[in-house]
């Protein structure tokens, strides 16, 4: 008879979602170590990090909240509307209450800051697969703080704006052009610039200057 310690464990499934090899290198070096994470695949922008989420179903993705193409709240937000049993560990250098609330409302699980992941990873991997929300400590009381007034707060662009005109927005402020950001999307030009009007009567602002000034920010890209 096998003794119970002798049981197989089931290894968490893990996806790790950043536009910096060197932070995947080294989240890869820290969980690699671990007998009981599985690293199912490694992704460098949103849209890349939903369509291998959709394919591998892990169990926990973490998630950089600032990547090229589409960010990593609007991946979260599509993974955690879309695909059931997925947890999303946000992973940001920003200790903002703006960054880790628009997280939170996106559906993210847990909020770790980068300059903790070394010690944190693990625990925070383990707390939202267990259906528990993990956030740094030295945020959980800013973002408590934030929760109770964010009825008050000042609108920000994920509460301004939908879906698509962050899309548009951020991919404006990485520098494409209508064009491109028309095809990128499967969109028309008309359609592109009716939501560059759009954002610019919403914003209040006028150039694309502007516009890339806050969506750097917002926490939309780090362009």
């Amino acid at each position: 008879m096998t003794g119970g310690n002798n049981a197989i464990k089931i290894k968490t499934r893990v996806i790790l979602a950043d536009d910096h090899q060197i932070v995947l290198d080294g989240l890869r070096a820290l969980l690699e170590k671990q007998p009981c994470v599985e690293i199912v695949d490694e992704v460098q922008d949103g849209l890349s990090a939903l369509e291998s989420t959709r394919n591998n179903l892990p169990d926990v993705v973490v998630m950089d909240s600032s990547m090229p193409g589409m960010n990593g709240i609007e991946a979260t937000r599509r993974i955690c509307n879309e695909i059931d049993g997925v947890k999303v560990l946000s992973l940001s250098m920003h200790s903002e209450n703006q960054f880790v609330l628009a997280a939170l409302e996106a559906g993210a699980s847990g909020y770790l800051l980068k300059d903790c992941a070394s010690e944190e990873l693990l625990i925070a991997i383990r707390t939202v697969k267990s259906g528990q929300v993990y956030l740094s400590p030295t945020i959980a009381r800013t973002a408590l703080d934030g929760y109770k007034t964010i009825d008050t707060g000042k609108p920000n662009a994920f509460s301004l704006l939908t879906d698509r005109e962050r899309e548009v927005l951020q991919l404006l402020a990485e520098g494409y052009a209508t064009k491109e950001i028309a095809e990128r999307l499967g969109l028309s030009l008309k359609t592109i610039g009716t939501h560059r009007e759009h954002l610019m009567e919403k914003l209040e602002i006028h150039t694309i200057a502007g516009l890339t000034k806050y969506a750097i920010r917002e926490g939309l890209t780090s362009a």
